[in-house]
């Protein structure tokens, strides 16, 4: 499916589906943990993932594995830095730079990356120049702010709240101590599957 400007928000499938996508890794023991959950769960999700956590220690070992078991990438820029006021020709740059950053971790100049993602949600026109890139823009309104708290009692209820069948849902496994969102993430899936949920990806990731 050829990408477009207007960000997709919806889960692949119908009933009770959701997409899993977590942001701002990869990151040590966080990502570690979550990738062996979801292994054992046979659930496959998104992973945006950001240049300077992958050049971190471990980082480049944690992305192969994330491709290796089957998890599908987005490029969520080099930094943390918001891109919201950006020209083109500079989020151009840093976009082609991340690229570059996770096709030579992966060692494969043509690695797969179809999604792009904003940090902090703030577009401007980074929209349009993924869309020039080959990258579709994703857009994830259920969030649990797991920013702010790593309480997992309550990032559990949080995720529990917002997950919509049929759209996707944002949880954090980089970006600092992420030990809670995993926690709790983890917790709610096992509470959905016994309920019937099903983990897919994001339209126009296959």
């Amino acid at each position: 499916m050829a990408p477009v400007t207007t960000p997709v928000k919806a889960a692949a499938g119908e009933g009770l589906v959701c997409a899993l996508t977590f942001d701002d890794g990869p990151n040590g023991k966080d990502t570690a943990a979550l990738l062996d959950a979801l292994r054992e769960r046979g659930i496959t999700a998104v992973f945006a993932v950001i240049g300077e956590q992958i050049a971190a220690p471990g980082g480049a070992d944690l992305l192969r594995r994330t491709v290796a078991e089957g998890h599908v990438l987005c490029n969520h820029s080099t930094s943390f830095a918001d891109m919201g006021n950006w020209g083109a020709d500079a989020v151009r740059a840093d976009m082609q730079a991340n690229l570059a950053i996770i096709r030579e971790a992966l060692g494969d100049s043509d690695a797969r990356v179809p999604f792009w993602r904003a940090p902090n949600g703030n577009w401007g026109v980074t929209a349009g120049v993924a869309v020039e890139l080959g990258m579709q823009p994703l857009d994830v309104t259920n969030v649990i702010q797991d920013w702010i708290d790593q309480d997992a009692d309550l990032l559990a209820e949080r995720l529990s709240a917002v997950m919509t069948p049929g759209e996707l849902v944002l949880v954090h496994d980089g970006g600092g101590d992420r030990a809670g969102s995993v926690a709790a993430a983890l917790r709610v899936v096992d509470e959905k599957l016994a309920q019937g949920w099903r983990f897919t990806l994001p339209l126009g990731a296959e």
